[in-house]
């Protein structure tokens, strides 16, 4: 999603580096290249040109550290904005001892509302609570019957019934009530724009039926006009959050960054595609970083964490075993894009700081990562195991299966021995030895294209081996084992 705004921003604030001193001129200058990218991502006008005037108030009225690049310390002025204009937030949901919470869904027609009210539900029942969904969306045809489908799905009560929907509403919380149901999640209608009809409706669910918490569903992909949405439905229900979807789609940031700033309502979860999975909490310092190109490397850790937890222990163990003794397959290697197609590709690549950057412009990341496994499923098992046996004819016979040019396959080979090596070294160090390592690899350059040949490997003396020499050292290979 932030692609466009990262590669902006990352453009406007190269200008600055270098510099001996900040003076007003330059700074302005570079700040007039954020503003700019601002504008280009759908940011609110007023949004950006505030945020350009707290930036630059705060650049120019601040000492430069010595030993401090001065364009680090503006770095660290647009990171510590950006955080305050999208927080903070509260990810808490109340809890009431004496009677179910309340909480309504609205927004516009196609915003997704009812999936994520499922994805609401799902991430209530990971926290030990036992929501209910009301159907009361009575306008949309199948909508009833789109969340009685996605109840069964996640195990969670719907409560419908054919009449209106205060009414639908009411009764819900009464039958939650009796079945000792802790929150009550209402999926309201929505309309293709902004009527009084609509608004007239929600009032009224509003006055009669009380709901502890309003959230806003938005449909990231409008840009800046989310933002005028937000502020309408604000204006009639006093909103309490919103929860921003399809984040993981072509939208070019500037909901993420407006809303906040036009409405002063927060965004407290982000939902990514069609599935029904939890709702992920809206942390302003990551996205942050995220828009800074500095990457999510928590968000990284958390995602890993929700899809090991779907395998089993000895699955795991075998995994960790293999790794640390330096047995990982390029056979392993293919288990691992499975997991990494559950996490979603574009997201993982969004989150991993300078990872764009490997992708050709204007390529998409699926594409690459199904070309490099065809690459893998052209191979031979026996060459998937011992790929040090992959010799030039072999590489060309894999290119032609593979639709590629020999190079890429070598290129392949090579990164795979480099990830290997890696692994092994990481296999025994902890989480946060490991966010260490990666984070220097960045700084290191890692993750540019062509970075990793800059990183020596153990036993890695940088001289280039002939073919005789690499024939040797097959033979030694094959002798150990």
């Amino acid at each position: 999603m932030f692609e466009g705004i990262t590669k902006s921003l990352g453009d406007a604030l190269k200008k600055l580096r270098g510099r001996g001193r900040l003076t007003a001129e330059n700074v302005k200058d570079g700040l007039r290249e954020v503003r700019r990218a601002f504008l280009e991502a759908d940011v609110n006008f007023t949004v950006a040109t505030d945020f350009i005037a707290r930036v630059e108030a705060k650049s120019l009225g601040q000492d430069v550290l010595a030993r401090v690049d001065p364009s680090e310390q503006i770095v660290k002025n647009v990171y510590e904005e950006l955080v305050a204009l999208m927080g903070p937030v509260d990810h808490k949901i109340p809890q009431r001892a004496d009677r179910p919470v309340v909480l309504m869904l609205c927004g516009l027609q196609g915003a997704g509302k009812t999936t994520t009210a499922a994805k609401l539900a799902l991430t209530l029942k990971g926290q030990n609570r036992k929501p209910m969904l009301a159907a009361a969306d009575l306008q949309r045809p199948g909508a009833v019957e789109q969340l009685r489908t996605l109840g069964e799905q996640i195990g969670v009560p719907v409560y419908s019934e054919a009449t209106n929907p205060v009414d639908v509403c009411r009764n819900a919380v009464a039958q939650a009530k009796k079945t000792l149901c802790d929150c009550v999640i209402l999926d309201t209608a929505g309309r293709l724009q902004i009527d009084d009809a609509l608004m007239d409706e929600l009032k009224r669910i509003d006055k009669l039926v009380k709901p502890d918490e309003c959230y806003l569903v938005v449909d990231a992909m409008i840009g800046q006009e989310a933002a005028n949405v937000a502020k309408t439905f604000n204006d009639a229900l006093e909103l309490n959050a919103c929860i921003l979807t399809k984040l993981d789609g072509d939208a070019r940031g500037g909901a993420a960054l407006s809303i906040k700033g036009v409405t002063g309502v927060p965004i407290k979860f982000v939902g990514m595609g069609e599935k029904v999975d939890k709702l992920e909490d809206f942390v302003p310092e990551r996205m942050a970083g995220r828009i800074l190109g500095q990457g999510d490397m928590m968000g990284v850790v958390e995602k890993i964490a929700s899809i090991q937890q779907q395998m089993s222990q000895e699955e795991l163990a075998a995994q960790q075993e293999k790794i640390k003794k330096g047995e990982f397959t390029i056979d392993d290697f293919r288990k691992q894009f499975e997991q990494i197609a559950k996490m979603g590709m574009k997201d993982m690549i969004s989150r991993m700081p300078g990872m764009s950057e490997m992708i050709p412009e204007g390529e998409d990341p699926e594409v690459a990562l199904k070309r490099v496994q065809g690459m893998i499923d052209s191979m031979t098992k026996k060459e998937r195991a011992d790929p040090d046996i992959i010799d030039t004819p072999r590489r060309r016979r894999i290119a032609k299966g593979a639709g590629v040019e020999p190079h890429e396959v070598n290129q392949f080979l090579k990164q795979f021995g480099q990830v290997r090596v890696l692994m092994k070294q990481m296999a025994s160090m902890s989480l946060w030895q490991r966010l260490k390592m990666v984070t220097g690899m960045g700084k290191m350059g890692a993750f540019l294209p062509g970075g990793m040949d800059q990183i020596k490997t153990k036993g890695d003396t940088g001289h280039r081996k002939s073919a005789k020499e690499r024939a040797e050292d097959r033979k030694k290979k094959k002798k150990r084992k």
